[in-house]
């Protein structure tokens, strides 16, 4: 599985680059169908929050996305991932259950 980190309007260093790495290696558990995650974090001027949007690239279907926004980089890392975490559960029930 292929995992980008991006930053936009922001630095990323080697530490974020690993945790986030670390972090997203978990979300095979939920789902092996995971092709390619990308992380971008981004920190607008006006703002002093994080955000971090996590899209997810499965097999058979549309990307899932999810976002998160935090004044550290890390829990809002933490919380996008627990995001994703949700959303592979959810697709891999749906495609349990099959169509009706």
């Amino acid at each position: 599985m292929r995992v980008d980190v991006v930053g936009r309007q922001v630095h990323v260093s080697n530490a974020v680059r690993e945790h986030v790495e670390a972090k997203v290696e978990k979300l095979t558990r939920y789902f092996d169908g995971t092709q390619q995650i990308t992380c971008a974090i981004s920190k607008p001027d006006h703002h002093h929050l994080y955000r971090v949007e996590l899209v997810v690239d499965v097999e058979k279907g549309d990307d899932l996305v999810s976002h998160a926004d935090h004044e550290d980089l890390y829990t809002a890392i933490d919380l996008a991932v627990g995001k994703s975490q949700r959303q592979l559960t959810d697709y891999k029930e749906k495609l349990k259950q099959g169509k009706r």
